[in-house]
């Protein structure tokens, strides 16, 4: 059974009827049927259209769809499915394009369905610490709906992303080391399937807490990256802001001092709500680019949360752990503007690394060890980065393990990009040596297929050709991505 599986959802298997592989251009006949479901405004086949895209924030190259499309409501989206996986047209999921790992790259062409017209927020339960989404909600968009209601989303991974794009990719950030990652904070899902079903995968309206029923189709969607189905609608946890919040910044002389210090501030079970690490260079970057004023040299941000009695012992415990490793300074920042500009300035980190070489492109890498091996990877990894020659930063949500590289690359030069790729791999095969994870959280995507094979073993990667041949047997799902 497997093997028949397999084989059906081998490309070309199918014939391609409204689809010209040949050409990779859709029939006049099939773009007409796609106006018939959406209306002729919301199809485009315009070459900046599909340029646009055709990429994300990645290095990978631009690969665009041959039509792009806006449904306005998710039964609109299921025929759109249908439509598609009828014909053989492959079919790409779409929403902020601020991907990190080239998700949104057509491959074999296809339909770009884009789901940022979709984007209310269609049921708020307060009392339950949930809402409800559509899939052109932003993070932002979310934290303004709620602002009067005392609550908020907490996940952040910096760019605004869409809050079902965030679901699709396993999104994480900075405030994963208290508030968890996405994948802690989705309840429910829906998706519409390949052939245009419709699935809620904890059943339609659920909210709950938690659940022993059956397998997890919600964690089985979190992290698909579009290559099972297209998430229509999110169930999202939501939590209390938090009373009061302080953040501060603290320099040191080596990586070497400020890592160890964020393994001993968790330790001690100070409860940190983010630890974010950034090497010299990329302090340098962000000084120049936001206006900061901070020292160069190996730094953290940190922020805290709670009520005011408690912060106050917190920042004691975390001020006190710093000295011991040798902090050069420590400063806080307790009003709402300087904090806003301190976490502005880690947000546009990515901007900051890429005004370094104006005109070329990053590439990040985004590994995750336990803790207990951190200090040891980021030493090793700032030696390498040092010795490859090559123009890049560090900087990572260290609280939970995860750090990244940003490298600074002109794509046209196939050397540096060859060096770029090589570093990324040892990289990525380091971090598995040390028990880890290729990707913390930008996901698999286009680069990292190899690194997943030796992550999760042959058995691993079988199941999910399984899983994968299951629910989308001809393959059409976001084609060439994980798998």
């Amino acid at each position: 059974m497997a093997s028949l599986l397999r084989a059906t959802a081998t490309w070309g298997l199918f014939p391609w009827r409204g689809y010209c592989s040949r050409q990779g251009k859709l029939s006049k006949d099939f773009v007409e049927a796609l106006k018939a479901v959406v209306g002729n405004p919301h199809v485009s086949t315009a070459a900046a259209v599909l340029q646009q895209h055709g990429h994300d924030e990645s290095i990978h190259r631009c690969q665009p769809p041959d039509a792009v499309v806006w449904p306005q409501n998710v039964e609109q989206v299921s025929r759109l499915a249908a439509l598609c996986y009828n014909q053989g047209v492959p079919i790409i999921p779409f929403g902020t394009g601020t991907g990190l790992e080239g998700g949104v790259c057509a491959v074999q062409g296809g339909v770009c369905i884009n789901l940022t017209h979709m984007d209310r927020i269609l049921e708020l339960n307060a009392e339950d610490f949930s809402v409800v989404v559509e899939p052109g909600v932003t993070r932002k968009a979310l934290n303004t709906y709620l602002r009067a209601s005392g609550l908020w989303f907490p996940v952040d991974p910096g760019a605004d992303a869409s809050l079902c794009g965030m679901a699709a990719t396993g999104a994480s950030g900075t405030n994963a080391v208290r508030y968890g990652t996405v994948r802690d904070n989705v309840l429910n899902l829906e998706v519409v399937l390949p052939g245009g079903e419709l699935l809620h995968t904890a059943g339609q309206g659920r909210h709950f807490r938690k659940s022993a029923a059956g397998y997890n189709l919600t964690g089985l969607f979190v992290g698909s990256e579009g290559t099972l189905g297209l998430i229509t609608a999110a169930t999202l946890r939501l939590h209390p802001v938090p009373e009061a919040t302080v953040a501060a910044t603290c320099a040191f002389p080596s990586v070497q001092a400020a890592v160890d210090t964020t393994v001993n501030i968790l330790q001690a079970a100070v409860p940190v709500a983010r630890i974010e690490f950034l090497d010299e260079v990329m302090i340098d970057a962000c000084n120049r680019h936001s206006n900061l004023n901070c020292t160069v040299a190996p730094t953290l941000f940190l922020e805290f949360h709670g009520s005011k009695q408690a912060l106050a012992e917190q920042l004691q415990r975390a001020e006190e752990i710093t000295q011991y490793n040798g902090a050069l300074n420590f400063s806080w920042a307790k009003e709402a503007e300087e904090r806003n500009q301190l976490w502005a300035a880690r947000h546009n980190a990515w901007y900051a690394a890429l005004a370094l070489r104006p005109g070329c492109k990053g590439y990040a890498t985004d590994v995750c060890v336990p803790i207990s091996r951190l200090p040891e990877i980021l030493v090793q990894t700032k030696e390498d980065l040092q010795a490859s020659g090559l123009t890049g930063t560090m900087v990572g949500h260290v609280g939970d393990g995860n750090f990244h590289c940003v490298l600074v690359v002109d794509p046209e030069d196939a050397e540096e990009l060859r060096r770029a790729e090589a570093f990324a791999y040892q990289l990525g095969r380091r971090a598995l040596a040390l028990h880890g994870t290729c990707t913390g959280e930008h996901g698999i995507g286009l680069g990292k297929r190899k690194l997943l094979q030796e992550e999760v073993g042959a058995v691993g990667i079988e199941i999910m050709r399984q899983l994968k041949a299951t629910l989308d047997p001809r393959g059409l799902m976001n084609p060439s991505k994980v798998l």
